[in-house]
């Protein structure tokens, strides 16, 4: 039997482009790596996190924000 660890990656939408966030660190969760890149990208800092989701060999995790939605 072979196990391979999956990498993860966090996924968030700027102007309508899907970028990609390399992990930080394993040893963070995915609040603690929402908080590092919300310096770098300040809509984060209200963003929803949506995952985790295997795709593509690889765990996914999304930022979505909640900005500008009713309800």
């Amino acid at each position: 039997m072979i196990v391979n660890e999956l990498t993860r990656v966090f996924l968030h939408k700027e102007n309508g482009q899907e970028v990609r966030l390399a992990d930080p660190g394993a040893e963070f969760s995915a609040s603690d790596v929402q908080n590092f890149y919300s310096a770098t990208y300040p809509i984060l800092t209200n963003a929803k996190i949506i995952g985790p989701e295997i795709k593509d060999d690889e765990v996914q995790y999304r930022f979505e924000s909640t900005m500008g939605h009713k309800g």
